[in-house]
């Protein structure tokens, strides 16, 4: 093969056999760090070897044989922890019988793997930009620089993100272990945020040129299909995984030609991915088969999704409903960003006068003051209320707050429409 199919060929199996890989030799060294550097020793290893010898029929074992091997050689040469030797020895050989063999390896073990790993890098102990770092890094099988093009950072912060991280969870002595019941629910949720963080960034960037970055989207998506898979009991893991299926669906819909945003009332539904959708609908069933409970607030999310995904014009949205997932949405979270949402659901239910009562009711929230939805929103329901100077204050401030250049002409635009408006 030529070094640059081997390359695309390598590189594939990376982004999918990552995980696991790390995952498992992280089972038995007891260190994320160390993990990772087999991992990537296997993986130069695969640069070297498969040009000359060709992709192996079962690369991802071959990988894990690799670095397993790289890791008795590393424990050796340090004379430590004999144990851990015996261990990784025993673990070689199966896998080496199993690369002879051509056999499936252990898929439970591999799963259980994959999860403990999601729990790690997920760790409460990390600050929320660390997690999505090490999430992309270690599960998504990024690398520093990618990571660093999608949030538009320098490469040298990521890396220092990720090193940190590293430290913390070797200085915490966090355990590779599935977390305890007790604890179960709040890590899950730490997942499940960082995961939906991911997917935010790309379906609505906070910063630079572009409005939308659907790399982000899809990597967080496709680590919530592993993950609804590793936990099929858990209603909302499926819910987000819903969430993430319905909003992506939107994706090509969302920017024109020039990549300046397009609202979900003006956009193009013919240009909906229904794959996506009905994937979506079918992990909302999925949630709702679990066993039964209080809906979450990613079911609830997903579940106002899937209203706009039914309807085929914008005039068939059952606002009504939206509002009351919103309602209930409220009770689960007191996030004044659900209730902002909440007020446009009820400006398009029951007319802008309504919606503009429940937005100015969050003008004292002090989490909103940078927020630039806030000021938008009270800025288009100004408009449609005919209070055309007030809504080009609004529209100004909107645009003043937000780091996405595309967001900021646009809000610019509806501000200089206010002065056309106000004297017609």
């Amino acid at each position: 093969m030529a070094q640059s199919e081997v390359s695309r060929a390598v590189e594939a199996v990376w982004r999918l056999e990552s995980a696991r890989i790390i995952g498992g030799l992280a089972r038995i060294l007891r260190d994320v760090d160390l993990a990772e550097e087999m991992a990537q020793e296997a993986l130069l290893a695969a640069l070297e070897q498969w040009p000359r010898d060709g992709v192996p029929p079962n690369p991802g074992a071959w990988l894990t044989v690799i670095a397993k091997r790289r890791a008795v050689d590393r424990l050796r040469r340090l004379e430590r922890l004999e144990r851990k030797q015996q261990e990784l020895v025993a673990d070689l050989h199966d896998m080496q019988r199993a690369l002879d063999d051509d056999a499936a390896l252990d898929e439970r073990e591999i799963n259980d793997d994959v999860l403990r790993l999601m729990f790690v890098c997920c760790h409460l102990a990390l600050s929320v930009d660390a997690r999505v770092s090490l999430t992309l890094r270690l599960l998504g099988g990024l690398t520093t620089r990618e990571i660093a093009r999608a949030y538009l950072l320098p490469e040298a912060t990521v890396a220092q993100r990720i090193v940190r991280a590293k430290r913390t969870l070797a200085a915490r002595r966090v355990a590779f272990e599935l977390p305890p019941t007790g604890e179960r629910a709040e890590r899950l949720a730490s997942v499940l945020e960082c995961l939906y963080l991911v997917f935010n960034e790309g379906y609505a960037a906070t910063s630079g040129e572009d409005w939308t970055r659907p790399d982000l989207c899809f990597e967080a998506l496709r680590l919530g299909r592993i993950l609804a898979e590793l936990a099929p009991q858990d209603a909302e893991v499926h819910g987000l995984v819903a969430l993430m299926e319905l909003q992506a669906s939107r994706l090509r819909a969302r920017v024109g030609t020039d990549g300046e945003p397009i609202g979900i009332l003006e956009q193009d539904r013919s240009r909906w991915d229904r794959l996506l959708i009905a994937r979506g609908f079918a992990a909302l069933l999925r949630a709702g088969q679990c066993p039964p409970g209080p809906p979450g607030p990613y079911v609830l999310q997903a579940a106002i999704a899937a209203c706009h995904a039914r309807a085929r014009l914008p005039e068939d949205t059952d606002w009504s409903q939206i509002v009351d997932l919103y309602t209930a949405l409220t009770a689960v979270t007191a996030s004044p960003v659900v209730r902002l949402n909440r007020a446009v659901a009820v400006a398009m239910a029951s007319g802008p006068a309504e919606g503009l009562a429940l937005v100015d009711e969050l003008l004292s929230e002090n989490s909103l003051n940078s927020y630039h939805a806030l000021p938008s929103v009270r800025a288009d329901l100004l408009a449609k209320l005919g209070r055309h100077a007030e809504a080009r204050a609004e529209f100004e401030r909107a645009a003043a707050l937000t780091d996405n250049a595309k967001e900021r002409a646009i809000l610019l635009s509806r501000a200089a429409e206010q002065d056309d408006a106000h004297g017609a």
